[in-house]
């Protein structure tokens, strides 16, 4: 699953806050980066020249975790 984390911690870093990107991008949008929903890559676009960096910066690949699988005994 992908996580935006790193571009939340950019963006505190700069001194910038989640209002701070409704210049750029729609209230939806925001709330999917939020929630970790999918995004296109133009919005990857739009948020790299904001904060000036790669999209490697602002987004991190995490494994989801494994199902639990149920034994019955």
């Amino acid at each position: 699953m992908i996580n935006y984390y790193p571009m939340w911690d950019r963006l505190n870093r700069i001194g910038k806050r989640q209002r701070d990107l409704l210049s750029i991008l729609s209230p939806a949008t925001v709330n999917k980066l939020r929630k970790n929903q999918t995004v296109t890559t133009e919005t990857i676009d739009k948020l790299c020249k904001f904060l000036n960096c790669q999209p490697g910066q602002i987004i991190e690949y995490q494994e989801d975790p494994a199902p639990e699988i149920k034994t019955e005994i």
